[in-house]
């Protein structure tokens, strides 16, 4: 490849196609002619020596030559971008943009309805996404999600993230009202720890585990649960325990939230269960991005007031 002679238009080119997987979509999002990406495209092949892109039923799939350009790519043109911006004053009321969120249906419940709220009446050309985490890997959910920030336990992350913790969530025992087995329970107290340990469990777990938190409190008191099922959604683990006999160990605030809507009742769990901290990271690339950092602030807000 001759650098000196390659058209630099064709790495924006390359950038959307890397990140939409699709000629369509990578046109719109440039707002350029299909045709006229296609014709990147062969262009872009011709200049790098490589296919770059093999179609797989309705996507373009990067080759592994590609997929080795986008984090570079992307970082080099957000560098530009921020380089060569004018210096503005950010306005919430007029800027426009998409903020992605990277976290657990959890806060599909605590966090978007209130983000709606406050985004409608102070930055209505402002859209919030709330996209899944990486399992097995949350801080990747930056990468690989495209994600402007992501919410998760406290863990050790790399150094090229930023981190600010924002509130503890304690465990709840949730059941359905009609559940026999709580039937002699009074609502908010401590479940005995034989009525928890004989009635069956279901797990939230994205990674299908069937031990998490409360199985390590439970060993250390020298007790077991039966976990019947694991669910990878919040929304799936209150649904599953309002139908049916199962009962589950959720985060406080979640419970407190859904019982009225899913018919719940709501216990203290019969062992110590530490309540989990839950931070917010994000890329220190964007540290300084004023919509990134109005966001941020607005978002974890919202989130420190659930401590």
């Amino acid at each position: 490849m001759n650098f000196a002679t390659l058209d630099l238009n064709l790495l924006r080119v390359l950038n959307a196609l890397l990140q939409e997987g699709s000629t369509v979509k990578a046109a719109r999002r440039l707002a350029m002619s299909q045709s006229a990406v296609s014709g990147a495209l062969s262009r872009l092949r011709h200049a790098l020596g490589d296919q770059l892109f093999v179609r797989q039923g309705n996507q373009l799939v990067a080759t592994d030559y590609a997929a080795g350009l986008e984090t570079g790519l992307r970082e080099e043109l957000e560098r530009l971008e921020a380089m060569l911006a004018p210096p503005t004053v950010f306005d919430p009321q007029t800027a426009e943009g998409t903020f992605r969120i990277a976290a657990s249906d959890f806060f599909a419940e605590l966090l978007m309805p209130p983000l709606g709220d406050l985004l409608q009446k102070s930055a209505p050309g402002i859209r919030a996404q709330l996209v899944d985490l990486v399992p097995n890997d949350y801080a990747a959910s930056l990468e690989r999600r495209n994600a402007d920030i992501a919410l998760i336990p406290d863990m050790a992350v790399p150094d090229w993230i930023n981190t600010q913790p924002l509130f503890h969530s304690p465990f709840h025992v949730i059941a359905r009202k009609g559940n026999p087995g709580i039937a002699e329970l009074t609502d908010g107290e401590q479940m005995p720890m034989e009525v928890f340990c004989t009635l069956n469990h279901v797990l939230f777990s994205p990674e299908g585990n069937l031990a998490a938190m409360g199985d390590a409190a439970l060993h250390r008191v020298g007790k077991t649960r039966q976990v019947a099922m694991t669910v990878p959604v919040f929304s799936g683990v209150c649904r599953a325990v309002s139908e049916s006999d199962l009962i589950a160990l959720v985060p406080a605030q979640l419970a407190e939230k859904v019982a009225g809507t899913f018919g719940l009742r709501v216990f203290e769990p019969p062992m110590k269960i530490d309540p989990a901290l839950i931070i917010g990271i994000w890329h220190k690339r964007s540290e300084a991005t004023p919509m990134a950092a109005w966001m941020r602030r607005k978002v974890f807000g919202l989130m420190t007031a659930l401590d």
